[in-house]
């Protein structure tokens, strides 16, 4: 504890602390707090199905110094978008999360991942960060979409111009990459999320899903590995073709689906989360009553 400077003093002292929403609630901040470390993530897109693009990760954001009223918080906590099936539509995208200060913080959905089959060009959906696309020419949903500073995720794989597999979804620190291999059908991985230490270790969230694979003969394409930071991998030979669904609360996007008969599905995007870290507080009056202020020199016992 600082030393204090005076007579009496009021000293009101508040504890480190860390508070985690994995669904919806309300936050109540402690007597002290003014300003709070906080952490946003929306639900991660769903992966497209047939060889379709991953989910793009939830949009991530993270303020240090956020203002933050004593009156209660609502907070958002946005589901992941569901993985499609059939070939028929891309992934849906994932929802919103929110922390509902004066001043909000909105984390955007991420966008759902192209849909298949190979030969019909898609493009990823948009969203925190884009979903990837699936056959050529096409391009991967657009991420920071809306737009804000710092940005919240990054676009979704553009196809590899030999067609084949999906790319991967975005994540919150890198592009989802398009798919790769003999013929393209080995499917793009999924973008890397970010790492952050608000909740006492480090945690990364916010992976994008990877794209699907034609893991079947002729093609023989090799599953991609989903974006670190609970982006959902597409499964490999020897397995049901339907990809993997993000981590919850990480915000991960889904995987594609692959081609790897009787089932193809994409992966359902991961919950997302709202993180709030209080910092500790100290304060202090500054304020002494001058009779007191008297007794106290008089008496020797007044500190410089």
């Amino acid at each position: 504890m600082p030393r204090l400077i005076g007579a009496a003093q009021t000293v009101q002292q508040q504890a480190e602390q860390i508070t985690t929403f994995n669904s919806s609630g309300t936050f109540a901040a402690q007597p002290l707090t003014t300003n709070a470390w906080v952490l946003v993530v929306a639900g991660g897109g769903g992966g497209g199905s047939y060889l379709g693009g991953g989910g793009g990760a939830g949009g991530y954001r993270e303020i240090t110094n956020h203002p933050v009223p004593l009156s209660p918080v609502p907070v958002t906590i946005g589901a992941g978008g569901a993985g499609s099936s059939g070939g028929a539509s891309p992934g849906s995208s994932g929802v919103n999360s929110v922390f509902g200060a004066a001043s909000p913080i909105t984390s955007a959905g991420g966008g759902g991942g192209a849909r298949g089959p190979s030969g019909i060009a898609t493009n990823g959906t948009p969203g925190g960060s884009g979903g990837g696309a699936q056959g050529n020419p096409s391009t991967g949903g657009t991420g920071n979409t809306p737009p804000v500073s710092p940005p919240q995720g990054n676009n979704g794989g553009n196809s590899s111009p030999l067609g084949g597999g999906g790319a991967g979804g975005g994540g919150a620190s890198a592009v989802g990459l398009p798919a790769t291999g003999p013929n393209g059908y080995s499917g793009g991985a999924g973008g890397d999320g970010t790492a952050s230490s608000i909740s006492g270790s480090s945690v990364t969230r916010g992976g994008g899903g990877a794209g699907g694979a034609y893991v079947s003969a002729p093609f023989n394409g090799s599953p991609a590995s989903g974006g670190a930071g609970g982006g959902g991998p597409s499964q490999g030979p020897g397995t049901p073709g339907s990809g993997v669904s993000g981590t919850t609360n990480t915000g991960g996007g889904g995987g594609g689906g692959s081609y790897s008969l009787p089932v193809m599905n994409g992966g359902t995007g991961g919950s997302g989360v709202v993180i709030v870290n209080e910092p500790e507080t100290t304060v202090a009056s500054s304020v002494w009553d001058l009779r007191q202020v008297f007794r106290q020199v008089k008496a020797g016992d007044w500190t410089n």
